[in-house]
């Protein structure tokens, strides 16, 4: 094994990923208030379906085109909890109730990616990378954030919770990767001291290493002290899920993510990915398969939210997922691949209570293709509106982050 493979794997094997090489940085403290406002990404691998998420009950359309899934109306058994006269919640979320009465929570409805693809990896890549179409963007948009955000960056600025890092943490920027669970905050082997002390021999004055691995070390120890003070159709859609878990252990991360943030002020940026949304068949309506996969994660955002505490005034969590599903239900009882979906947006300072978008509602000439609800709101135009109001970023900075953004008037959808 060459020695630079031996400590990629090494930082793997810590649960951290970190640039070697010309890419690599030293860490250096930031101060608390280049880091206090934060932004937490919660992707929903499988294309998840945000007609049956945010459901338009207030359309005549929407049970001609789904007899057996659509959602009851609002005071029915099992039905949709009204948001508004048109809209109304997925009764599995009535978590998230409170946060929409105190318009601490928005949706943008038929939002997505332009691009067209129906391929979940392609169009989780396009997501992630923030480049819709592009195959070889080398980084993803959260790394370039990174490197835009005021301040001096850290090792654990940018945080992900999964089994590998994400593409969206992609980059030249370091970041660190927990593993899902309570496992993702236990010692490693280079937390036994004899083991330690002999890499840090090895490592400590190496040229080319020794920063990196330096930089590892320390990211591994922050965390570490923040969490101690706080069939063919079913393997498609496992393949969907891109190694992402169900949403079933969400609320116990939710709850560590919040503990981490709150004693280690340096996190600024979080990364979740969930699996198991790529509901061809079975789905259900108030119940069922979907309703069984919102039900953590309207617990976990709840859990999120109530754990930040005052934290949650300066923070900002965004929700999405890939493309959404078709308008009308297949044969299976469930839904297939379609074009536009719903954002959520929760935090301390978002204008919310509201449904925003175009929404053109469900008659068949307002169909994209004649199948599916159309991209009426670019995802970029989201991202930008909370990168450059909640973030501050500049003009120029965000072209870095979204060098392919389209001109849009600017979304009422931050308070401040």
């Amino acid at each position: 094994m060459q020695r630079r493979d031996f400590l990629n794997a090494l930082a793997a094997g810590a649960g951290l990923m970190i640039p070697l090489g010309r890419g690599a940085w030293a860490a250096t403290a930031a101060g608390t208030a280049a880091t206090q406002r934060k932004l937490i990404v919660i992707m929903l691998r499988g294309a998840v379906d945000g007609m049956n998420v945010v459901a338009p009950v207030g359309d005549a359309n929407y049970t001609r085109l789904r007899p057996g899934i659509a959602l009851a109306q609002p005071g029915q058994e099992d039905g949709a909890l009204r948001l508004d006269s048109y809209f109304g919640l997925h009764p599995a979320l009535a978590p998230l109730l409170p946060l929409w009465e105190q318009k601490k929570l928005a949706f943008i409805h038929a939002s997505g990616s332009p691009d067209a693809t129906r391929s979940h990896f392609d169009a989780q890549d396009y997501m992630e990378s923030a480049t819709p179409g592009v195959k070889s963007t080398a980084d993803g948009w959260m790394n370039r954030l990174v490197s835009g955000l005021p301040g001096t960056p850290t090792p654990t600025r940018a945080l992900s919770i999964g089994p590998v890092m994400p593409r969206i943490l992609s980059g030249k920027a370091a970041a660190v990767n927990l593993a899902n669970g309570a496992a993702g905050t236990k010692a490693t082997v280079l937390d036994r001291p004899a083991v330690g002390k002999a890499f840090d021999k090895l490592y400590a004055n190496d040229p080319r290493f020794g920063r990196a691995y330096q930089q590892g070390k320390d990211a591994h120890q922050e965390v570490m002290s923040a969490a101690m003070d706080g069939g063919m159709l079913a393997n498609e859609m496992q393949m969907a899920d891109n190694g992402a878990p169900l949403p079933n252990g969400f609320p116990d991360d939710a709850a560590r993510l919040a503990n981490l943030m709150r004693n280690d002020p340096n996190i600024q940026l979080a990364f979740v990915a969930l699996g198991g949304w790529d509901t061809h068949a079975s789905q259900g309506a108030g119940r069922g398969q979907l309703a069984n996969r919102l039900a953590p994660l309207g617990q976990g955002l709840a859990v999120l939210a109530q754990r930040l505490g005052p934290m949650f005034d300066d923070t900002t969590i965004v929700v999405m997922s890939e493309f959404g599903r078709t308008a009308r239900e297949n044969g299976n009882g469930g839904t297939d691949h379609g074009h536009g979906n719903v954002m959520w947006v929760l935090g301390g300072g978002v204008a919310g209570g509201k449904v925003l978008g175009d929404w053109r509602g469900l008659a068949e000439d307002q169909l994209h293709e004649g199948r599916d609800l159309p991209v009426t709101t670019d995802f970029r135009s989201v991202l930008a509106t909370i990168a450059e109001r909640h973030l501050r970023l500049s003009d120029k900075q965000l072209d870095v982050v979204f060098p392919t953004l389209p001109s849009s008037r600017p979304l009422p959808l931050l308070r401040t």
